[in-house]
């Protein structure tokens, strides 16, 4: 049995100031932070990792009574043997982590927690919330930095085996990743590229997690699972047109994109899979037959919600783990495409595409799938994109897909 002491209390400051001020003290960080309504969580600290909440106890105290917060920062494929980058070869491997501290937003408005394994001591919770009043406001910074071009040769040969593949009838579709290597021309920080992320353009949920000197970030349009309850909630995003340069444009190019059979049936993959999941596991099942077009800040997506009241003895964990990863990132069927990804792409993808987000100590919580992701140290990083082939798909614009999905993790850089 676990034990595990929980103090939350209102918190009069902007939560996003409040971290930038009191993760100076801090080298474990996690964030979770929807952009789109007040679901943000942002941790400071380690007070626990754990494999599983089985055997978990719970004493809550202060004047709200918040679950506390676990975060949980997933691979893409946990057993590929191939090497990661440099960078996620640092990071432990940790399924749920229990913050000291989490700042919190919520629809009742703004919370400090701190968690212990002992009694929470009140002139601590007190010290932090002063330090939080006291904070300034945030500032965003620019940091210049130079792209590593990735191998268009290896690119084309990645789609002539995935093609090949496709061709033979071991899979209809599989996605294939780039990644490329970033230095920056000045030394720079896992709060400033958080604050870009959060106040720049990008549309989407905002995830950090850094441990010690190495820092995985990024901002993605895609939910895995949301848990309230008995109801759980899941989409399915895949089908991608660009935005244009105006209004008109984009729903011009919204209009083809719906209408463009290469997309929809890309699309139709990942809907149906989700459907699947939640027949298994869940009752008054809502996935729509028809897609929409969600727009984004440089790309727009088809775009499926599904919903449903999950089954007594089903948790949010296990309905991660059953969904994860979707034809969305792999392929279909996922098993063989994720094998085929194995032998055709050269690394490891680490958290890239993998299932992060969190849960409370009630199982409620929601992950996201981490795409427009990349991992960084504060002088150099990887930047991480992806895009669906299927029979059909032309390697150059595939390519140039992707160029344009890597502008979002860009963007943490001002």
């Amino acid at each position: 049995m676990t034990r595990i002491y929980s103090r939350t209390v209102p918190l009069g400051a902007d939560i996003v100031d409040a971290f930038c001020t009191l993760q100076k003290g801090f080298t474990d960080q996690f964030v979770y932070y929807r952009k789109d309504r007040p679901v943000r969580f942002m941790g400071l600290g380690r007070c626990i990792a754990l494999p599983t909440l089985e055997g978990v106890s719970v004493d809550l105290d202060g004047e709200a009574a918040h679950q506390p917060v676990f975060f949980s920062f997933n691979r893409f494929d946990e057993s590929n043997p191939k090497p990661t980058d440099e960078l996620f070869a640092a990071f432990p491997r940790l399924r749920l982590m229990l913050p000291e501290v989490v700042l919190i937003e919520d629809e009742q408005g703004a919370f400090l927690q701190v968690n212990s394994l002992g009694p929470v001591y009140e002139g601590r919770v007190a010290r932090f919330a002063r330090q939080a009043a006291a904070a300034p406001a945030r500032a965003a910074r620019k940091v210049g930095y130079a792209l590593c071009p990735d191998s268009r040769e290896q690119w084309f040969s990645m789609m002539d085996e995935a093609l090949a593949a496709i061709a033979a009838g071991r899979v209809r579709k599989v996605v294939l990743s780039r990644r490329q290597e970033l230095v920056a021309d000045q030394p720079f920080s896992s709060k400033d590229v958080l604050v870009n992320l959060i106040d720049g353009p990008s549309i989407g949920t905002v995830l950090l997690y850094r441990y010690a000197d190495v820092f995985f970030c990024g901002c993605t349009p895609e939910l895995l699972v949301r848990k309230r309850g008995c109801r759980v909630e899941s989409m399915a995003l895949a089908g991608t047109a660009p935005v244009g340069s105006s209004e008109e444009e984009r729903q011009a190019l919204a209009a083809a994109l719906m209408a463009d059979e290469k997309n929809r049936v890309e699309h139709d993959y990942v809907a149906r899979f989700v459907r699947e999941v939640f027949d298994r596991t869940c009752y008054d099942v809502d996935v729509p037959g028809q897609p929409q077009v969600l727009p984004l800040a440089h790309v727009q997506h088809l775009y499926t919600p599904a919903r449903a009241r999950m089954l007594e003895g089903v948790d949010l964990l296990t309905m991660a783990g059953d969904l994860h990863p979707t034809p969305a990132v792999s392929g279909t069927p996922v098993g063989e495409a994720r094998m085929l990804l194995r032998e055709v792409e050269p690394y490891n993808r680490g958290f890239f595409a993998g299932a992060c987000g969190y849960v409370d100590a009630a199982g409620d919580g929601e992950f996201s799938v981490a795409l427009r992701t990349g991992v960084f140290d504060g002088e150099v990083g990887w930047v991480y994109a992806g895009c669906g082939i299927v029979a059909g798909s032309d390697a150059q614009a595939e390519f140039d897909e992707i160029d344009l999905k890597l502008k979002t993790i860009l963007t943490a850089f001002g």
